[in-house]
């Protein structure tokens, strides 16, 4: 576990989500309430590499850190196995966006293919998902435009300008989006209906 040294010890930068970020102290301060109580210690830091802050903090001066911001990505248990490889790939290459932007696309299609949505083209799935009142017709705008990014991309079309980590972070945000919608929240409703059912 990391703890609250010069260096923040993390498997990734929360921002730009290179693995082993250099993230070195600038500024720490010690908090309470208004009683004194509830002390804690906060250190801020930055990547070396996106220039990025990150906020860390500990119950103990130097001690294990307890709250990191901003949190780190992370895919929930509930999107299904192949999808979830893929938005987790696409989430580690946010550095890398051209591989980002066709991970994200990939996790898509993955999830269109776990509603049962295999025959046809990534278009015509993603239309006949909204048809069928899977996705809402926004939601399928938005895939259309991760789609036809990921395919700039993979045929390297000469008029497609490479994506920028902006066009990277919003294909990862729909895809985990997505995931969300047709996955994670059916499966909480789910949960709790069994939950309160006597």
């Amino acid at each position: 576990m990391a703890r609250l040294q010069a260096k923040l010890d993390l498997e990734r930068c929360p921002h730009c989500n290179v693995d082993r970020p250099n993230l070195d102290l600038l500024q720490k301060w010690t908090v309470a309430d208004y009683a004194g109580g509830n002390r804690r210690f906060w250190a801020a830091y930055k990547c070396s590499r996106c220039g990025a802050l990150t906020i860390a903090a500990s119950v103990i001066e130097g001690g294990e850190v307890s709250e990191v911001y901003p949190r780190s990505m992370t895919v929930d248990e509930s999107i299904p196995q192949k999808a979830k490889a893929y938005l987790e790939q696409a989430i580690s290459s946010r550095h890398a966006p051209a591989g980002a932007v066709m991970l994200a696309a990939s996790a898509v299609d993955a999830m269109l293919k776990a509603k049962n949505y295999i025959d046809g083209s990534l278009y015509s799935r993603i239309d006949k998902a909204r048809d069928d009142h899977i996705v809402t017709p926004g939601m399928a705008n938005w895939a259309h435009r991760v789609r036809l990014e990921a395919n700039d991309q993979r045929h390297a079309d000469a008029d497609a300008s490479l994506p920028t980590p902006d066009d990277a972070v919003r294909s990862v945000d729909f895809a985990l989006a997505l995931g969300q919608f047709m996955f994670v929240l059916p499966a909480r409703v789910e949960k709790g209906v069994a939950e309160t059912n006597p």
